[in-house]
């Protein structure tokens, strides 16, 4: 009896556990992408990362979920080609909008589904102003749509006796949503560029059926039962997108300005120099990552540095290369917030231009003006923070303390030659000793006689004996 009592036991187990693992191996697992912005380089690199995610989960489908105006056509072009070589089925909801970038990717995906109310194509290239682009733009923006579309393959049509072969997505069409020149009978007239409704994609082949929401869809691709697993950007995106925003750019160059600034004030290499090395990686490395800054702007601003640090630490004086390396560093700040391909401005927005420069501007001055004040406030003598780092006693004069070195002072009248060149700084040769000294007048070649003219402090002066 109890054996028999086990044995059913064990059968019921069985046959629950059979149902369970049908139920779940029913269950289809869908990934959702979400592109609801303007197609960046940001939008490609989170692209990438959805279907590398959906290919280790392996995910049953792969849905888009869009509503976009467009974007960079290169970064769209990249989308569309990840989603061509894709082995899971690539669906996609337009929910309102793919206009120009976000047509040609949505063309690319195995199935359209599209809202009512919604539209799709206008895949003019255009420019920042929305003004029309050069032919060559257009011209590789028609093959690419048309190619797309060719990528689906045709439908076989038995009619009659007759096997009739049709582009699942005609390929003229794909052409004229970019060429208002391209006529596609009874669809498109010439001077208009090709846009379709939910109704006219249906009836074209761009659409294969209306919904209102993503379980619709994902009802009329015949998927009951289902798991989404929604794409999250990881906190390094997070953070470059938070980066990126012109005030942290903003600060970010105060913080580069303020650590060379304090770094001068203090000798050797040390923390100032750390935090404008970390401030100018923190600038540069996510506007790098989204396509803004390009290796050459990179290598601008440290030229840039370099000419000024040899202004300061090598070359005496102010002089040419100060000057062209503080605009060198201005320059290289301002490109690489604009969207420019090297010198060429044709696609970026004057506005754009106006909001880096502003940006770069507010960035350095007000990294001069909190640099001066914190370096008033952190190293003052009775409250600074770090005021045990600076000096506090006074050596007066009436306690015998002297600014300068007596021996000096004999050394007015005396004759002697010049050590090095003087321009006008350099080193002088008197009574077989070497001092530092400064040409009152011009610059001293090496070699010639020289007269101390006149001792101030610490610093001797010196003119050429003709």
């Amino acid at each position: 009896m109890t054996t028999l009592l086990r044995n059913y036991w064990t059968l019921i187990f069985l046959f629950a556990s059979l149902i369970l693992h049908a139920q779940e191996s029913s269950e289809k697992l869908v990934y959702k992408l979400n592109i609801k912005k303007e197609i960046t380089k940001a939008t490609w690199r989170q692209t990438d990362q959805a279907f590398y995610a959906a290919d280790s989960l392996q995910a049953d489908v792969f849905l888009i979920h869009m509503n976009t105006y467009g974007g960079t056509v290169a970064d769209a072009d990249l989308i569309r080609t990840r989603i061509l070589e894709s082995k899971i089925p690539v669906y996609v909801f337009i929910d309102n909008n793919a206009a120009s970038a976000g047509a040609l990717i949505s063309i690319a995906c195995d199935s359209i589904y599209m809202k009512t109310g919604g539209s799709i194509g206008a895949a003019t290239v255009v420019n920042q102003t929305g003004a029309a682009m050069p032919d060559k733009y257009q011209s590789y923006m028609r093959s690419t749509m048309r190619s797309t579309a060719e990528a689906h393959g045709k439908d076989t049509l038995i009619i009659g006796t007759d096997t009739i072969f049709k582009w699942r997505r005609d390929p003229l069409i794909a052409e004229a949503m970019v060429d208002q020149s391209v006529y596609v009978e009874g669809i498109s007239d010439t001077g208009k560029v090709l846009t379709f409704t939910p109704t006219e994609a249906i009836e074209n082949g761009y659409c294969e059926g209306l919904a209102e929401n993503i379980p619709e869809v994902l009802k009329k691709v015949g998927i009951e039962e289902y798991k989404i697993i929604e794409y999250e950007p990881s906190w390094i995106e997070k953070i470059i997108g938070w980066l990126v925003h012109p005030m942290i750019s903003g600060f970010l160059i105060m913080g580069i300005v303020g650590g060379i600034y304090f770094e001068m004030q203090s000798p050797g290499i040390g923390f100032a120099l750390g935090i404008a090395i970390l401030a100018a990686v923190a600038y540069f490395a996510p506007l790098y990552l989204e396509g803004l800054a390009a290796n050459w702007e990179i290598m601008v601003f440290v030229i840039g540095v370099i000419l000024v640090a040899l202004e300061i630490f090598v070359i005496p004086g102010f002089g040419i290369a100060g000057v062209l390396g503080v605009l060198i560093v201005f320059v290289s700040l301002v490109l690489s917030l604009v969207n420019n391909v090297n010198f060429n401005f044709e696609n970026v927005e004057m506005d754009r231009i106006g909001v880096a420069i502003t940006t770069v501007v507010v960035g350095i001055f007000g990294g001069f003006v909190v640099s001066l004040y914190l370096g008033s406030k952190m190293f003052s003598a009775n409250s600074g923070l770090f005021k045990n780092m600076a000096l506090k006693t006074v050596q007066n004069v009436n306690d015998g303390f002297i600014c300068v070195e007596t021996n000096l002072f004999v050394l007015k009248g005396k004759e002697g030659i010049a050590q090095t060149v003087l321009r006008p700084g350099g080193k002088v040769l008197v009574e077989n000793e070497v001092y530092d000294a400064v040409a009152e007048y011009g610059f001293i070649e090496k070699g010639e006689k020289i007269v101390v003219s006149k001792v101030e402090a610490t610093q001797l002066y010196v003119d050429k004996i003709e």
